[in-house]
């Protein structure tokens, strides 16, 4: 073993942080989002640039921090709040799920792709990573307007359409599709989901204040916050949504019954932890696969369709409270981040997708995710320069 082998994660968490930091600061005085240069941070560190960092060096570390991230988040929505924007937020994903997926199809049938790898494709494109989204929208003291929360209650619906997406699309690839499989992964994917936002927070609200008076340790409140956190992940997966739905879910049963001293214990894990899930994302970025101009051209194409079918199929689906409304949830709905990389990483182990295609659909991830910030500092900006409103909440949409 190297002599200096104990030095490889620390210098690689010094990089990325770093780097991440300084990046975000200069976006920051550019006018832009400080994600953006978060993610180009990875991006420079990555094989694209530098090659100076590996993505496994850092998973663990990005997982970590999308996790905290939604937890946070959660931390500042009420249940309520979102069963009560669920019937627009329904059709908002809905849409958001239907128009992404027939055109990601359609262009890969149009170019002479097989049947199978153009449905992958469109899978790809329809689920949203709403950590990008919320982040921007938590920096901005923005998370309690109408907007935002549609935005966040359609991101959980949206996880459970694209899960039973994938699961179609992976049982045609195998030659099977079993329905009483498919059936039973979108009832406890569902059904874990609204029995938390139905009694969490009724629950932690009789429950937590009671173990809490009998706990001696220090931090008892966060170290409790902590074990509903990682144990909701675990199950959310074993009830087939994302980790990070279950991290968020596991905020929403704590937000009213927990002191702001959680609250902000939980903002210092995700500032240390956030910067290497954004930098994650730009270092899966692998510019060499571009060198292609047909490849190029297609990453092109489909990370334009990518933004365009979410503003138009989310925005539709939110027309009803208003124009500026539709355009920020549309924005908000945009970026795919690490779940569209997901989906290209199974297709690819399964010999499905093309490393060309691989390829294109990276690009597109990481190109929606760095748009995203800029189309949520644009659709927002209004908000972001005016006073809370007091009619904003609570919400009630008929």
């Amino acid at each position: 073993m190297s002599e200096h082998a104990g030095s490889q994660l620390p210098l690689a968490m010094l990089l990325v942080f770093g780097t991440a930091k300084i990046l975000g600061e200069i976006s920051e005085r550019l006018g832009l989002p400080s994600i953006v240069g978060e993610i180009l941070a990875g991006v420079l560190l990555g094989a694209s640039v530098l090659n100076w960092v590996e993505p496994g060096q850092i998973t663990q570390f990005s997982d970590l921090g999308v996790m905290f991230l939604l937890f946070r988040v959660g931390l500042e929505v009420k249940a309520s709040d979102l069963f009560q924007v669920g019937r627009v937020a329904s059709l908002v994903a809905l849409l958001g799920v239907l128009l992404p997926f027939a055109m990601g199809y359609a262009i890969y049938i149009y170019t002479g792709s097989n049947q199978i790898e153009a449905l992958f494709v469109g899978a790809a494109m329809v689920a949203t990573s709403v950590g990008i989204t919320a982040q921007v929208l938590a920096a901005k003291g923005l998370l309690n307007v109408r907007a935002s929360r549609i935005i966040l209650a359609a991101a959980v619906i949206d996880d459970i359409l694209g899960l039973i997406v994938l699961a179609i699309v992976s049982s045609m690839a195998r030659g099977t599709f079993d329905v009483l499989q498919l059936t039973t992964t979108a009832g406890l994917s569902i059904g874990f989901t609204l029995f938390v936002l139905s009694f969490g927070s009724r629950t932690m609200g009789r429950v937590l204040p009671g173990i809490d008076r009998r706990l001696r340790g220090g931090e008892s409140q966060f170290s409790l916050a902590m074990i509903l956190l990682f144990a909701l992940a675990v199950f959310a997966s074993y009830a087939g949504v994302a980790a990070i739905i279950g991290a968020f879910l596991a905020g929403v049963a704590l937000a009213e019954s927990v002191s702001h001293r959680v609250q902000d214990l939980a903002q210092g894990v995700t500032e240390l932890l956030v910067p290497f899930f954004l930098a994650g994302i730009g270092l899966a970025l692998d510019v060499n696969v571009l060198r292609d101009p047909r490849t190029l051209t297609l990453a092109a194409v489909i990370t334009v369709a990518a933004i365009v079918s979410k503003l138009l199929g989310c925005g539709l689906g939110a027309l009803s409270l208003g124009w500026p409304d539709a355009r920020r949830i549309g924005a908000g709905m945009v970026p795919r981040g690490e779940v569209g990389m997901v989906v290209a990483q199974l297709g690819a182990a399964m010999g499905i997708v093309s490393k060309a295609t691989y390829g294109v659909v990276v690009v597109m991830a990481v190109m929606t995710t760095v748009v995203a910030p800029v189309l949520l500092a644009v659709t927002f900006r209004s908000l972001a320069q005016m006073p809370a409103d007091p009619d904003e909440s609570p919400i009630r949409i008929e």
